[in-house]
């Protein structure tokens, strides 16, 4: 053989062979240039202390005669299970959330509290609008160009899936809405923070926004004063001496975010920054001092927690305060609970220590339920489900308010209400009318806390992913998944906790809840943005324990 086709045919075998390994290996480079490309985006630069702005009352009113302050709190991924207020919590109870707790015994406990959505963009654009988030096209999450196709191709790389991913026609880099612009909540809805502001208030996001940060989508574009956003995920930097991580190598989401995810602030959209400490005590450091700065001023802080949502990182200092947490994921986990009750602590000291606790309505809940991917069984229980799930344990979330001039301590509310109420409740309590030009769907919760409202604040309640959707009427409530076909009925007056199938048996009851999902279905937007993904989650495993052929599961559109 000539020296030209043996140089050739060797040529041909080693683009082959690299060929073959950036195949196998198309994943962890994909990811890694998801990271370079983070990091170009968000540099980490050393920490740019925040001045947060202070004032007077603009209307110079006494304190007293000064409406509410309004401090809404949001967890993120935190489980029914997470607190012990109703008995529950962390490691069997061993890691106490009095903070949290306290919320609910001095003020009210709303016992059926729902997410808007079981993920967690579309619930905080419910929450921030007081509307169905369906309404204008926020039906699913945004996540990065690619995530989601990745996520399905690092599944497939781990083994063959009893119930594989199916790819939507958004494509591998679905990262738009059907216009071209990044995803996120039109600029065209009325956010709780411009409805304050056109009413005296000065309004103040700490953390987590997801609803956008281009196109008019930014929180301080949207109705905020001033905003120190999170513009990355990470608690501390992965190598820092005062960080404990967890990773799960059953996640594929996890493996992501640990790739793409770094250390980053902004303030009020200008350079990124490092975040001063342990991004949970960083974010109550601020809040402290916002709330502090504006003591002589109505204002509304939205402390938007990234906790305990993944990447799972402790603080050093909590991570060994509970070591008789076997389970390293689970000690983390708790870890980083027991930072998050903290920081609510030190919120609700700074409101006491400045004179506005009784003028001052709290609310704290959750975005979703608790997460399956953390591997950790009991997070969300007596409910079934997880995060991304319809089930109760995916959209029913710790819901509490404490207005001590206006909520008598130690009340509970049973009726169902949701995250859209705050919207009414906050703009009534500031005395802002709500807006006319389009349909709301929260109610001001206050007078059926006061036991000064006849009935209930809602006999229906809908969600709606892609693939999966859910009807709540009366108390029955239907869950619906296409695929796999499936349809489940509960009685939750008498099973809360959706043990007993009745649809079998109930058909004609079946019939009417698809009848009021497609009338609400009727009234809905289409999505702004096409999903990429439909992914099978197992209703009553956590991601840590292997598929089974009995296993009940719903898909999961993003």
């Amino acid at each position: 053989m000539s020296r030209r086709p043996r140089i050739l045919i060797g040529s041909v075998a080693t683009v082959a062979l690299l060929a073959g390994l950036a195949w196998v290996n198309r994943v962890e480079l994909m990811m890694r240039v998801i990271g370079v490309a983070v990091e170009h985006r968000y540099p980490t630069r050393p920490n740019i202390p925040v001045h947060w702005d202070s004032g007077p009352d603009p209307a110079g009113r006494a304190p007293q005669e000064r409406p509410p302050n309004i401090v809404l709190i949001v967890a993120d991924d935190l489980g029914w299970n997470d607190l012990t207020f109703g008995g529950g919590g962390v490691a069997g109870g061993t890691v106490p959330t009095p903070n949290m707790d306290s919320i609910a015994a001095e003020g009210v406990n709303f016992t059926r509290g729902y997410a808007a959505n079981a993920t967690c963009a579309p619930s905080r654009a419910a929450l921030m609008t007081g509307r169905y988030s369906t309404r204008f096209g926020f039906e699913f999450t945004p996540t990065p160009p690619g995530m989601m196709q990745l996520v399905g191709m690092m599944s497939d790389d781990a083994g063959p899936r009893m119930r594989p991913p199916i790819y939507g026609p958004g494509g591998f880099f679905a990262g738009s809405d059907r216009n071209g612009m990044p995803p996120g909540m039109p600029p065209s809805e009325i956010t709780l923070a411009e409805l304050l502001a056109e009413h005296g208030y000065h309004t103040v996001h700490i953390g987590k926004w997801h609803l956008g940060r281009t196109g008019g989508m930014a929180p301080e574009e949207q109705g905020f004063d001033e905003s120190l956003l999170m513009t990355s995920g990470l608690y501390l930097p992965e190598d820092s001496p005062d960080v404990v991580n967890a990773k799960q190598d059953f996640d594929p989401i996890d493996r992501f975010l640990w790739a793409a995810l770094n250390f980053t602030s902004s303030y009020n959209g200008g350079e990124s920054f490092a975040p001063a400490r342990y991004l949970t005590d960083y974010y109550t450091d601020e809040a402290v001092k916002v709330i502090e700065a504006n003591r002589d001023r109505p204002f509304f802080l939205f402390l938007a927690h990234w906790a305990p949502h993944t990447p799972l990182q402790a603080a050093r200092e909590d991570y060994e305060a509970l070591s008789h947490i076997e389970l390293h994921r689970e000690r983390v986990y708790a870890a980083m609970i027991r930072a998050l009750d903290r920081g609510v602590g030190r919120v609700l000291d700074a409101l006491r220590e400045q004179g506005l606790e009784e003028n001052t309505l709290v609310i704290f809940t959750s975005d979703n339920g608790g997460a399956s991917y953390i591997g950790l069984p009991d997070i969300n229980r007596p409910y079934r489900g997880w995060k991304s799930t319809f089930f109760e344990g995916g959209i029913r979330v710790p819901y509490f308010a404490k207005w001590p001039a206006r909520i008598s301590p130690g009340t509970t509310m049973d009726d169902p209400v949701h995250h859209f109420d705050i919207f009414a409740t906050a703009a009534v309590a500031a005395g802002a009318p709500l807006p006319k030009d389009r349909k709301m769907d929260g109610v001001d919760l206050l007078p059926f806390v006061r036991g000064e409202a006849a009935g209930v604040p809602h006999r229906e309640l809908f969600w709606r992913s892609g693939a999966s959707r859910s009807a709540l009427v009366d108390g029955w409530k239907l869950n619906k998944s296409d695929p796999p076909g499936r349809r489940w009925l509960f009685d939750l007056r008498t099973d809360p906790t959706e043990q007993r199938d009745l649809s079998a048996e109930n058909p004609v009851r079946v019939a009417a809840l698809e009848r009021a999902l497609a009338a609400h279905d009727a009234e809905q937007a289409p999505s702004i943005w096409l999903p990429s993904i439909a992914t099978a989650k197992t209703i009553d495993k956590d991601l840590s324990i292997p598929e089974a052929t009995d296993d009940e599961y719903i898909y999961w559109s993003n």
